[in-house]
Protein backbone atom coordinates (compact mmCIF):
# COMPACT_ATOMS: atom_id res chain seq x y z
CA UNK A 1 0.00 0.00 0.00
CA UNK A 2 1.18 3.55 -0.67
CA UNK A 3 1.19 4.51 3.04
CA UNK A 4 3.13 1.40 4.09
CA UNK A 5 5.97 2.28 6.44
CA UNK A 6 4.88 5.89 6.83
CA UNK A 7 4.21 7.53 10.18
CA UNK A 8 0.62 8.73 10.54
CA UNK A 9 -0.72 10.83 13.40
CA UNK A 10 -4.50 10.57 13.73
CA UNK A 11 -5.84 13.01 16.30
CA UNK A 12 -8.97 12.04 18.20
CA UNK A 13 -8.41 8.38 17.35
CA UNK A 14 -9.27 6.68 20.63
CA UNK A 15 -12.84 6.04 19.44
CA UNK A 16 -15.33 6.55 16.62
CA UNK A 17 -14.20 7.75 13.21
CA UNK A 18 -10.64 8.39 14.34
CA UNK A 19 -10.26 4.86 15.70
CA UNK A 20 -11.51 3.43 12.39
CA UNK A 21 -8.95 5.54 10.52
CA UNK A 22 -6.14 4.44 12.84
CA UNK A 23 -7.05 0.77 12.41
CA UNK A 24 -7.27 1.02 8.62
CA UNK A 25 -3.99 2.91 8.29
CA UNK A 26 -2.24 0.35 10.48
CA UNK A 27 -3.67 -2.53 8.41
CA UNK A 28 -2.14 -0.83 5.37
CA UNK A 29 1.29 -0.84 6.98
CA UNK A 30 1.48 2.65 8.46
CA UNK A 31 2.98 3.31 11.88
CA UNK A 32 0.17 5.04 13.71
CA UNK A 33 0.12 7.50 16.61
CA UNK A 34 -3.22 7.00 18.39
CA UNK A 35 -4.33 10.15 20.18
CA UNK A 36 -6.98 10.99 22.75
CA UNK A 37 -7.53 11.94 26.37
CA UNK A 38 -8.75 8.57 27.65
CA UNK A 39 -5.74 6.29 28.11
CA UNK A 40 -7.92 3.19 28.44
CA UNK A 41 -9.64 3.93 25.12
CA UNK A 42 -6.29 4.59 23.44
CA UNK A 43 -4.92 1.29 24.66
CA UNK A 44 -8.03 -0.55 23.42
CA UNK A 45 -7.43 0.75 19.88
CA UNK A 46 -3.74 -0.09 20.10
CA UNK A 47 -4.60 -3.61 21.29
CA UNK A 48 -6.83 -4.11 18.24
CA UNK A 49 -4.00 -3.01 15.96
CA UNK A 50 -1.37 -5.07 17.76
CA UNK A 51 -3.36 -8.24 17.03
CA UNK A 52 -2.31 -8.07 13.39
CA UNK A 53 1.21 -6.86 14.05
CA UNK A 54 0.83 -3.13 13.56
CA UNK A 55 3.13 -0.63 15.22
CA UNK A 56 1.52 2.12 17.29
CA UNK A 57 2.21 4.78 19.86
CA UNK A 58 -0.34 6.25 22.24
CA UNK A 59 -0.22 10.01 22.91
CA UNK A 60 -2.42 12.15 25.12
CA UNK A 61 -2.78 15.90 25.08
CA UNK A 62 -5.04 18.87 24.48
CA UNK A 63 -4.99 19.78 20.79
CA UNK A 64 -6.25 23.30 21.57
CA UNK A 65 -2.94 24.08 23.33
CA UNK A 66 0.12 24.54 21.12
CA UNK A 67 2.63 23.49 23.79
CA UNK A 68 0.86 20.15 24.24
CA UNK A 69 0.53 19.64 20.48
CA UNK A 70 4.25 20.27 20.02
CA UNK A 71 5.10 17.89 22.85
CA UNK A 72 3.03 15.14 21.22
CA UNK A 73 4.61 15.78 17.83
CA UNK A 74 8.07 15.48 19.35
CA UNK A 75 7.13 12.29 21.18
CA UNK A 76 5.79 10.73 17.97
CA UNK A 77 8.83 11.64 15.92
CA UNK A 78 11.24 10.46 18.62
CA UNK A 79 9.49 7.08 18.82
CA UNK A 80 8.12 6.35 15.33
CA UNK A 81 9.95 8.74 13.01
CA UNK A 82 9.04 11.82 10.96
CA UNK A 83 5.30 12.38 10.55
CA UNK A 84 4.38 11.81 6.89
CA UNK A 85 0.60 11.84 7.32
CA UNK A 86 -1.56 13.94 9.62
CA UNK A 87 -5.26 13.29 9.99
CA UNK A 88 -6.61 16.23 12.00
CA UNK A 89 -9.73 14.40 13.14
CA UNK A 90 -10.12 15.66 16.71
CA UNK A 91 -13.23 17.74 17.22
CA UNK A 92 -16.90 17.50 17.98
CA UNK A 93 -20.06 19.39 18.71
CA UNK A 94 -19.95 21.32 21.98
CA UNK A 95 -23.13 23.37 21.56
CA UNK A 96 -26.82 22.44 21.65
CA UNK A 97 -29.09 23.05 18.69
CA UNK A 98 -30.92 26.35 19.00
CA UNK A 99 -31.10 30.00 17.94
CA UNK A 100 -27.73 31.72 17.72
CA UNK A 101 -28.75 34.31 20.31
CA UNK A 102 -29.16 31.47 22.81
CA UNK A 103 -25.66 30.13 22.15
CA UNK A 104 -23.42 31.11 25.05
CA UNK A 105 -20.02 32.66 24.52
CA UNK A 106 -18.43 29.70 26.30
CA UNK A 107 -20.18 27.21 24.02
CA UNK A 108 -19.19 29.18 20.93
CA UNK A 109 -15.54 29.30 21.98
CA UNK A 110 -15.57 25.59 22.85
CA UNK A 111 -16.78 24.65 19.36
CA UNK A 112 -14.42 26.99 17.53
CA UNK A 113 -11.43 25.95 19.64
CA UNK A 114 -12.27 22.25 19.65
CA UNK A 115 -12.59 22.08 15.87
CA UNK A 116 -10.96 24.99 14.03
CA UNK A 117 -8.22 25.97 16.47
CA UNK A 118 -7.32 22.32 17.11
CA UNK A 119 -6.94 21.72 13.37
CA UNK A 120 -4.86 24.89 12.94
CA UNK A 121 -2.48 23.98 15.77
CA UNK A 122 -1.85 20.40 14.65
CA UNK A 123 -1.19 21.54 11.09
CA UNK A 124 1.08 24.31 12.40
CA UNK A 125 3.08 21.75 14.37
CA UNK A 126 3.72 19.28 11.55
CA UNK A 127 4.20 21.62 8.58
CA UNK A 128 7.80 22.72 9.24
CA UNK A 129 9.05 19.12 9.19
CA UNK A 130 7.00 18.23 6.13
CA UNK A 131 8.31 21.31 4.31
CA UNK A 132 11.89 20.43 5.20
CA UNK A 133 11.36 16.91 3.79
CA UNK A 134 9.34 18.33 0.86
CA UNK A 135 6.61 15.74 1.26
CA UNK A 136 3.55 15.01 3.34
CA UNK A 137 -0.18 14.55 3.31
CA UNK A 138 -2.70 16.22 5.59
CA UNK A 139 -6.36 15.27 5.90
CA UNK A 140 -8.73 17.48 7.88
CA UNK A 141 -12.23 16.68 9.09
CA UNK A 142 -15.27 18.82 8.36
CA UNK A 143 -18.96 17.87 8.47
CA UNK A 144 -22.12 18.17 6.44
CA UNK A 145 -23.01 20.88 8.97
CA UNK A 146 -20.19 22.97 7.54
CA UNK A 147 -21.32 22.40 3.95
CA UNK A 148 -24.81 23.86 4.13
CA UNK A 149 -26.79 25.81 6.67
CA UNK A 150 -29.72 24.06 8.29
CA UNK A 151 -31.96 25.38 11.09
CA UNK A 152 -31.48 22.18 13.08
CA UNK A 153 -27.68 22.19 12.93
CA UNK A 154 -25.66 23.59 15.85
CA UNK A 155 -24.48 26.96 14.55
CA UNK A 156 -21.07 27.21 16.22
CA UNK A 157 -20.15 23.68 15.16
CA UNK A 158 -21.19 24.28 11.55
CA UNK A 159 -19.31 27.58 11.36
CA UNK A 160 -16.17 26.01 12.85
CA UNK A 161 -16.30 23.15 10.35
CA UNK A 162 -16.76 25.58 7.46
CA UNK A 163 -13.65 27.32 8.76
CA UNK A 164 -11.78 24.01 8.69
CA UNK A 165 -12.64 23.67 5.00
CA UNK A 166 -11.30 27.10 4.08
CA UNK A 167 -8.22 26.59 6.28
CA UNK A 168 -7.58 23.35 4.38
CA UNK A 169 -7.61 25.18 1.07
CA UNK A 170 -5.41 28.02 2.27
CA UNK A 171 -2.82 25.54 3.56
CA UNK A 172 -3.04 23.57 0.30
CA UNK A 173 -2.10 26.70 -1.67
CA UNK A 174 0.85 27.46 0.61
CA UNK A 175 2.17 23.92 1.08
CA UNK A 176 1.70 22.57 -2.44
CA UNK A 177 5.05 23.90 -3.75
CA UNK A 178 6.74 21.84 -1.01
CA UNK A 179 5.16 18.60 -2.21
CA UNK A 180 2.53 18.58 0.55
CA UNK A 181 -1.10 17.79 -0.18
CA UNK A 182 -3.94 19.00 2.06
CA UNK A 183 -7.51 17.73 1.70
CA UNK A 184 -10.68 17.58 3.76
CA UNK A 185 -13.33 14.92 4.41
CA UNK A 186 -16.89 16.03 5.24
CA UNK A 187 -19.04 13.22 6.67
CA UNK A 188 -22.79 13.32 7.18
CA UNK A 189 -24.52 11.30 9.93
CA UNK A 190 -22.15 8.50 10.94
CA UNK A 191 -23.26 5.61 13.13
CA UNK A 192 -20.46 5.69 15.66
CA UNK A 193 -21.10 3.86 18.93
CA UNK A 194 -21.98 7.21 20.50
CA UNK A 195 -24.53 8.04 17.80
CA UNK A 196 -26.10 4.57 18.00
CA UNK A 197 -26.76 5.27 21.67
CA UNK A 198 -27.76 8.92 21.23
CA UNK A 199 -30.03 8.74 18.18
CA UNK A 200 -33.23 6.68 18.67
CA UNK A 201 -33.83 3.99 16.06
CA UNK A 202 -36.96 5.77 14.81
CA UNK A 203 -34.94 8.92 14.13
CA UNK A 204 -32.21 6.86 12.48
CA UNK A 205 -34.87 5.55 10.10
CA UNK A 206 -35.99 9.08 9.27
CA UNK A 207 -32.41 10.16 8.63
CA UNK A 208 -31.88 7.25 6.24
CA UNK A 209 -34.64 8.67 4.02
CA UNK A 210 -32.61 11.86 3.50
CA UNK A 211 -29.83 9.87 1.80
CA UNK A 212 -30.04 8.73 -1.84
CA UNK A 213 -27.94 5.77 -0.73
CA UNK A 214 -30.45 4.44 1.77
CA UNK A 215 -28.30 3.93 4.84
CA UNK A 216 -26.34 5.96 7.33
CA UNK A 217 -22.58 6.05 7.19
CA UNK A 218 -20.14 3.94 9.16
CA UNK A 219 -16.80 5.02 10.61
CA UNK A 220 -15.19 2.70 8.06
CA UNK A 221 -16.78 4.69 5.21
CA UNK A 222 -14.96 7.78 6.41
CA UNK A 223 -11.75 5.86 7.07
CA UNK A 224 -11.60 4.61 3.49
CA UNK A 225 -12.01 8.17 2.17
CA UNK A 226 -9.27 9.45 4.46
CA UNK A 227 -7.01 6.58 3.42
CA UNK A 228 -7.43 7.41 -0.26
CA UNK A 229 -6.70 11.12 0.24
CA UNK A 230 -3.68 10.38 2.44
CA UNK A 231 -2.20 7.88 0.02
CA UNK A 232 -0.12 8.29 -3.13
CA UNK A 233 -3.19 7.14 -5.07
CA UNK A 234 -4.36 10.75 -4.65
CA UNK A 235 -0.98 12.20 -5.64
CA UNK A 236 -2.47 14.97 -7.81
CA UNK A 237 -5.36 15.88 -5.54
CA UNK A 238 -5.13 18.78 -3.11
CA UNK A 239 -7.44 21.42 -1.67
CA UNK A 240 -10.65 19.42 -2.07
CA UNK A 241 -13.52 18.81 0.32
CA UNK A 242 -14.79 15.27 -0.17
CA UNK A 243 -18.38 14.72 0.92
CA UNK A 244 -18.82 11.29 2.50
CA UNK A 245 -22.54 11.63 2.87
CA UNK A 246 -24.41 8.98 0.92
CA UNK A 247 -25.55 11.71 -1.43
CA UNK A 248 -27.32 13.72 1.27
CA UNK A 249 -25.06 16.72 0.71
CA UNK A 250 -24.55 17.85 -2.88
CA UNK A 251 -22.47 21.01 -3.23
CA UNK A 252 -21.40 22.45 -6.57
Amino acid sequence: MSIEGKVAWVTGSSKGIGAAIARLFASQGAKVAVHGRDVTAIEAVRSDIDRFGGRTLGVTGDVTQLAEVEAMRQQIEDDLGPIAVLVANAGGNFTPIGPIEETTEAAWRASVDGNLTATFLTIKAVLPGMKARRSGSIVTMSSAAGRRAHPHSPVAYGVAKAGVELLTQYVATQAGPYGIRVNCVAPETILTDRNRERIPEAIQGQLVEAHPIRRLGSPEDVARAASFLASDDAAWITGIVLDVAGGATMVR
